[in-house]
């Protein structure tokens, strides 16, 4: 079984079965049975297995956010968020790795580069929904950002339909009037805050 190598027994938690129920390049379904200190009889669990993410909060040298508006097929909705992606799986413990992945997102999706001198600032990595998935992103403030002399680069199934920037003034009423609801723009954004970072 491979969960993310990062994961790893603590103590009294032992894997004891692990069955796939479903695979496709994108996910993986396990049905496990696992003992916990609390659970020493075991607990059957369903765990989700999805790559890890690269969220990159872009910011302008003038202190403004770059978000795109990406059209997500399971919520039948174009929402705005930062830009992010996943991570190859064989490179996914890497940290040059990780953030060439967060730097290729800002530059696919968002249409932006570092500036000269820029630098890529590590806010750590959450876990997106622990109840019944490991997949986690790994977070990112990037500034500041110019535009890309290329512009956007965006993969087959990407549908973005804006990209802008927003005063922090802005994004923060974007937030209180719920038109940002993604969960890896609002973690970064909170993780941000609390990091002093803006």
């Amino acid at each position: 079984m491979s969960f993310h190598q990062f994961i790893q027994d603590g103590a009294g938690w032992e894997r004891e079965k692990c069955e796939t129920q479903f695979e496709n390049p994108h996910l993986k379904v396990w049905n496990v049975q696992v003992r916990t200190p609390s659970r020493t009889d075991g607990v059957n669990w369903t765990v989700v297995h999805r790559k890890a993410g690269a969220v990159v909060v872009p910011m302008t040298a003038e202190g403004n956010l770059v978000l795109v508006r990406q059209e997500r097929v399971p919520i039948h909705e174009a929402i705005w968020e930062f830009p992010a992606g996943q991570i190859d799986e064989s490179t996914a413990h890497d940290d040059a790795a990780i953030r060439g992945a967060a730097l290729r997102e800002l530059r696919e999706e968002a249409g932006y580069v570092l500036s000269e001198g820029g630098e890529l600032i590590s806010m750590g990595h959450y876990f997106t929904s622990p109840g019944f998935t490991d997949e986690h992103s790994y977070l990112f403030l990037a500034k500041p950002v110019v535009p890309s002399d290329s512009g956007q680069e965006l993969d087959q199934n990407e549908v973005i339909t804006e990209c802008r920037a927003f005063s922090p003034e802005q994004f923060r009423a974007m937030i209180a009037s719920n038109e940002i609801h993604d969960a890896n723009t609002l973690c970064a954004f909170a993780r941000m805050c609390a990091m002093g970072l803006l």
